[in-house]
């Protein structure tokens, strides 16, 4: 099958691999032209495992190009999927420039066409967004009715960064979105290989769908921190009473966001939480649970930052500082916030992160390091030798089986605080503080 693929970030480029190893011919297409000359060299545009060899593998066998013009996407074949970012406005309503736009460029791509055309939502937003935002937008620059001269569909994505390559084979369920029953059988049968709960709905409620997975994953992240913070007042092993919690799979509770730690971030469950409660407040529908989240999450990052203010220890080393391993994503990243304040505040920050280099970062990453971080290069080593041996306090952000070897360097002298329950702290020789046990 010829399908293109618009917007190259974590969902596209995932997409765009995943789509080739199944035979497919695949056009990637976005605006920004590095991102298309990095994906035309093979080479994968973003750090994820299993993707670079997936993408290098696609182009040699000459199943994969791309390109920065929408017509050329559109008129080389027969389905689309949009994966263009939807990021947050400061009042948590989604900007929609991105998907707005893309939807000018293929309805003018599409009044050129003679043969129907299937599009397939896949950027995360709001019920109704597709109908009532896209569809109009499409119809009037193409000149086209919906339904019968292109169609429309909703596919939510499943993929978590950092295993994503993994999720897209061995998804929890595949949700296809549809005006009309019918409509998403080129979709079905895209995704017949895969064995996973396949369900057919509604574009509205495959849109919604989005939202209540990622509003009760975000849920289940401070749910556990402030469970932990509550042990550790009380002197319980919060990990002993969780894993006891979690025994309980009936409820459809999962281990993987029920384990205190700190705080969540990534491009996903902020946003997603906050167009929530921007959508909610429209509706003078009161929601104090999903408003409570953010402020819970806030929290724990800026008791954190005072936790390391009130050390008075001015050199500190971080261990990681995306929001989690595997991955090179900054964005919203509480890590990030952390280092931000700390910078403010006057303390020497040095950083190791092995998925970081500043040398390659494109796209949506490059942006949010010239925003915030823009003097990242000085305080980024590649040794993470240097962290521990300079630092003071060194802040662990999440597991990782190289910081090992690096935390049993460090002396009586410093301190570790421990924001991922690294494991084996009774063999190290520094001072010791998780965040939550």
């Amino acid at each position: 099958m010829k399908i293109s693929v618009f917007g190259l970030g974590y969902v596209g480029t995932v997409s765009v691999g995943c789509l080739t190893a199944g035979g497919h011919h695949v056009v990637g297409v976005d605006v920004n032209a590095d991102k298309v000359a990095t994906l035309n060299s093979g080479t994968a545009p973003i750090v994820e495992p299993e993707i670079g060899n997936l993408i290098s593998k696609a182009h040699k066998l000459g199943l994969l190009k791309a390109t920065t013009s929408s017509a050329d996407g559109i008129a080389q074949t027969d389905i689309s999927f949009l994966c263009v970012g939807t990021p947050s406005h400061a009042n948590g309503s989604l900007d929609l420039t991105y998907l707005k736009r893309v939807s000018e460029d293929i309805g003018a791509a599409l009044a050129k066409k003679r043969t129907p055309h299937t599009l397939v939502f896949r950027s995360t937003i709001l019920p109704g967004t597709t109908e009532d935002v896209a569809v109009p937008i499409l119809e009037k620059h193409s000149g086209k009715k919906v339904g019968e001269e292109f169609f429309v569909c909703y596919n939510p994505e499943f993929l978590r960064e950092g295993t994503a390559v993994k999720d897209y084979y061995h998804p929890p369920k595949i949700v296809i979105g549809e005006r009309k029953q019918g409509e998403g059988d080129i979709l079905a049968e895209i995704y017949g290989g895969i064995e996973a709960p396949l369900v057919r709905t509604s574009i509205r409620a495959a849109e919604m769908v989005k939202y209540s997975d990622n509003a009760f994953h975000a849920l289940k992240v401070t749910f556990g921190n402030e469970i932990g913070i509550l042990c550790k007042k009380l002197g319980i092993d919060s990990h002993e009473v969780m894993d006891i919690f979690c025994k309980d799979t009936k409820l459809n509770l999962s281990k993987v966001y029920l384990k205190p730690g700190f705080a969540f971030g990534g491009s996903c469950l902020p946003k997603d939480l906050r167009a929530l409660s921007y959508q909610a407040k429209r509706h003078d529908a009161e929601t104090p649970v999903l408003n409570a989240i953010m402020t819970s999450n806030s929290a724990h990052v800026r008791g954190v930052i005072n936790n390391i203010i009130g050390l008075g220890k001015k050199r500190v080393g971080f261990l990681g500082m995306t929001f989690k391993p595997d991955t090179d994503d900054l964005r919203e990243s509480p890590l990030v916030e952390v280092i931000e304040t700390l910078l403010g505040k006057g303390f020497s920050i040095q950083i190791y992160d092995r998925n970081v280099m500043t040398s390659r970062l494109i796209g949506a990453n490059k942006r949010f390091i010239e925003e915030h971080i823009p003097h990242l290069s000085s305080i980024l080593t590649e040794r993470i030798e240097d962290v521990v041996d300079n630092a003071q306090v060194v802040v662990v952000g999440y597991v990782s089986t190289e910081f090992g070897p690096a935390l049993q360097r460090m002396r009586a002298d410093q301190m570790i605080i421990d924001l991922a329950r690294i494991g084996g702290i009774e063999t190290l020789a520094a001072s010791y503080d998780g965040i939550c046990w």
